[in-house]
């Protein structure tokens, strides 16, 4: 008898958890038809936004206001691009300066050909001095490095006097250039 029992009572249990799982696939089925139509909804209830038209003092305190408040750091931004500008154009003359001196520089030098022919004729003349200077006379090794020594500290000053002339003539051609913009 217990054990009729005990069947009887699972019995009811399966029927019971019977009952229960078809309500619940009869709920599932009806959650599913009702959401179904989301995407549709979705759209249809998506939300507009509407502007309300504002009062034209009520604008004008704003732009004043919001004026105001970044005006200051919009000066700030463009004194400072001014100040870019006038540094890069100032790089740029210095430049140009420089480079004008270069070609000065470099125009009193003479071409490949004429420097090959230039530094021939001044080794024959050397050569020649030389020759002479030991048939008429020979120096002493020290008049010789003192004599070497005077030529080379003279052709040094040669050649700073003529980069100190080149950098006053650009600095003339400066000066002009700014008093040129200024009085324009």
């Amino acid at each position: 008898m217990a054990s009729s029992t005990s069947a009887s009572s699972y019995r009811d249990c399966v029927s019971s958890l019977r009952t229960s799982l078809s309500f619940l696939e009869s709920s599932v089925a009806t959650l599913g038809h009702g959401v179904e139509d989301f995407p549709r909804l979705a759209t249809v209830l998506k939300t507009v936004r509407h502007y309300e038209l504002i009062p034209q003092p009520t604008l004008a305190a704003a732009e004043s206001s919001l004026r105001d408040e970044i005006g200051p750091f919009i000066a700030l931004l463009l004194d400072r691009a001014d100040k870019q500008l006038e540094r890069q154009q100032r790089r740029i003359e210095t430049l140009k300066a420089r480079a004008d001196l270069n070609a000065g520089r470099l125009s009193h030098y003479p071409a490949d050909d004429e420097y090959a022919r230039t530094k021939e004729a001044k080794h024959r003349h050397a050569a020649a001095l030389k020759s002479k200077n030991t048939k008429a006379k020979a120096l002493d090794g020290g008049a010789a490095l003192r004599a070497k020594v005077v030529h080379q500290r003279k052709e040094a000053l040669k050649y700073s006097v003529e980069r100190l002339e080149l950098e006053v003539q650009q600095k003339e051609r400066e000066l002009r250039v700014r008093l040129e913009q200024r009085g324009a």
